[in-house]
């Protein structure tokens, strides 16, 4: 899905603060509410595709002699093997086609529990989270590079992947996701 699985907050709480900003829609039972259930369908949906790669990886290491003997990519064997196996999993291997699935599938929860309501058609509703989506995939990188480069220019130096890094990592992260308002 792009996202890892830190990263599912944070989408969901992009989609509960542009709902929330959006003119046609109320949240009876607060936008904390929304964002939980977004963030729960989501992670599900990353659950999906997480048990999706582990059959695969368990497939490749099962035919792991035949792969090496036959000068096979494997990584290249990888995705074709995911996306042979992925309508098994309930895994949408296009972004945006996924993206919008995951939309469908947040606006009918959101509806059935009484966490949204609207004034306007589904897809105006829909069209919001998926625009969350979107904005968080596409700002994604710019922000991830904007922090590796705060921590680079640092006058203390941070050895990647040690628990002091991904503190930082993470608290300037926050700070970029509050400054584009996704958080």
């Amino acid at each position: 899905m792009r996202l890892k699985a830190n990263q599912t907050g944070y989408v969901a709480s992009k989609i509960g603060i542009d709902l929330a900003n959006s003119d046609f829609t109320t949240m009876p039972k607060g936008k904390d509410a929304v964002v939980e259930a977004c963030k729960k369908i989501i992670d599900d949906n990353l659950d999906a595709e997480k048990k999706l790669d582990a059959k695969v990886e368990e497939m490749l290491m099962e035919n792991e002699d035949e792969i090496e003997i036959q000068h096979i990519q494997e990584r290249e064997l990888f995705f074709m093997i995911k996306k042979r196996l992925a309508p098994e999993y309930g895994v949408i291997m296009n972004y945006d086609d996924r993206y919008n699935e995951v939309s469908h599938s947040i606006l009918d929860e959101l509806y059935e529990n009484y966490l949204l309501e609207y004034k306007v058609n589904d897809n105006q509703v829909r069209n919001v989270i998926f625009k969350a989506f979107k904005a968080f995939s596409k700002a994604y990188n710019a922000m991830d590079d904007k922090v590796y480069e705060q921590i680079k220019n640092m006058k203390k130096e941070y050895i990647p992947g040690s628990v002091e890094y991904d503190l930082i990592y993470e608290r300037l992260y926050q700070e970029e996701l509050k400054k584009r308002g996704m958080m």
